[in-house]
């Protein structure tokens, strides 16, 4: 008889086969998989859309990669992701940037994009050049490789500074951002402040976010650009499509400090929405809808910039339904036709 806590048969631990379950084989991972379930003991559900978020760690959970999850789970998607950066923060500052191998992270895109294929991809945090050289030639390779099927949604917020000031990518990575990576995305969702780095024109209100809106749409004539006014008096964004019309959406301002990662959860929920088939126009609006929500729902955390409530439609007595699915964007052209 085998008593609770005895070996049956031991093993001298020199003998044991030792398993590696990190190799660095990048054809074939090992991993450990329990043993599937018996056919009628399994659950059949509707496999959810996948959305990818590429972008840094937030510890404090407002911003970033975690952030983008909770975006999609609001929306009924289901969240992979890949992490460009570890970050030092919380709500009062960035203390420390800690970038990951572009190596890994490429390494990280291939194999799950290939077992896990997204229905869209928001781009977040970056940091140096090497991880934006890697994901310039992920997406433009994810591109070629499903050249016979229909374009996904790519969607840049172009994190550059934190609130407090601390640049978030190098010089030699924001070039190559502005040369390379604008021409592999359909959208980004900059805010003035952003706005006015990637165009090099000075955006102090409407009118001059307006002509830097034309000279960045006229340098990648294929982009959708959203500027975003949440930081402002009046919460209005501001749309130029690749037509050169420049549509305006207005907002209410919620007065509150539970203001962190408004941008990555804009970025993420519109991405959502395209993913669920909204046209622009709606798609911009619903973002706005929800980010409105999360800030009326924050639970007040933190002695800084706190975090949203991203999970509020989850437990919102009547939220919003979640739309059917419907085809993203029957073209080959890279970025989408606003609907009106």
């Amino acid at each position: 008889m085998i008593r609770f806590g005895e070996k049956s048969n031991p093993v001298n631990d020199a003998e044991k086969p030792k398993k590696n379950l990190l190799t660095s084989n990048s054809q074939d991972d090992p991993v450990s998989r329990p043993t599937s379930l018996p056919r009628g003991q399994r659950t059949t559900a509707t496999k959810p859309p996948i959305a990818l978020a590429i972008a840094g760690f937030d510890p404090s959970n407002g911003a970033g990669i975690t952030a983008d999850l909770q975006v999609f789970a609001a929306h009924g998607l289901f969240g992979t992701s890949a992490i460009t950066a570890l970050t030092v923060q919380s709500t009062q500052s960035v203390a420390a940037i800690q970038p990951l191998p572009a190596s890994t992270l490429r390494r990280t895109l291939n194999h799950l994009t290939a077992d896990m294929p997204p229905a869209g991809i928001k781009i977040g945090m970056l940091g140096t050049l090497e991880i934006v050289k890697e994901v310039v030639d992920f997406l433009q390779e994810l591109d070629e490789d499903n050249a016979d099927k229909p374009l996904i949604p790519f969607i840049l917020d172009p994190v550059l500074q934190s609130s407090s000031g601390t640049w978030l990518i190098d010089a030699e990575g924001l070039e190559y951002l502005r040369d390379f990576l604008l021409d592999r995305v359909s959208w980004i969702t900059p805010n003035w402040k952003e706005l006015a780095i990637l165009s090099g024109a000075a955006v102090e209100d409407r009118s001059s976010a307006q002509s830097a809106l034309k000279l960045l749409g006229e340098r990648h004539p294929h982009l959708n650009i959203l500027v975003t006014g949440g930081d402002q008096t009046a919460p209005t964004d501001l749309l130029r499509t690749p037509t050169g019309e420049i549509h305006a959406f207005s907002g209410n301002r919620v007065e509150t400090t539970s203001t962190h990662g408004t941008g990555c959860a804009f970025s993420s929920a519109l991405l959502s929405r395209f993913i669920l088939g909204d046209p622009a126009q709606a798609a911009v609006t619903a973002a706005k809808v929800y980010v409105e929500g999360a800030l009326r729902h924050a639970p007040g955390l933190g002695s800084g910039r706190g975090p949203m409530d991203l999970l509020w439609p989850l437990h919102t007595p009547h939220p919003e339904p979640v739309k059917s699915i419907q085809p993203i964007i029957p073209t080959k052209q890279r970025g989408f036709k606003l609907h009106t």
